[in-house]
């Protein structure tokens, strides 16, 4: 297991976001997109967002939803 703490896609920042192998770049899309549609269920939704499609794979590991 690894020390490092997972990033939680609903209350993350996008500059934490960024810090995330695979969305740098993309946290904004994912904060907007959350202030559009609500909070995430699963992280499979995160190819919903626009432009980053099969680009989160890399850093799933490190995220989480949190707590429903």
């Amino acid at each position: 297991m690894s020390d490092v703490p997972l990033v939680d896609v609903n209350t993350a920042s996008a500059e934490e976001l960024d810090a995330v192998p695979g969305l740098k770049g993309h946290g904004f899309e994912i904060v907007r997109y959350r202030g559009e549609r609500g909070r995430f269920t699963d992280l499979r939704q995160l190819d919903e967002v626009p432009g980053l499609a099969g680009k989160a794979d890399d850093g799933r590991a490190a995220l989480t939803v949190g707590e429903a």
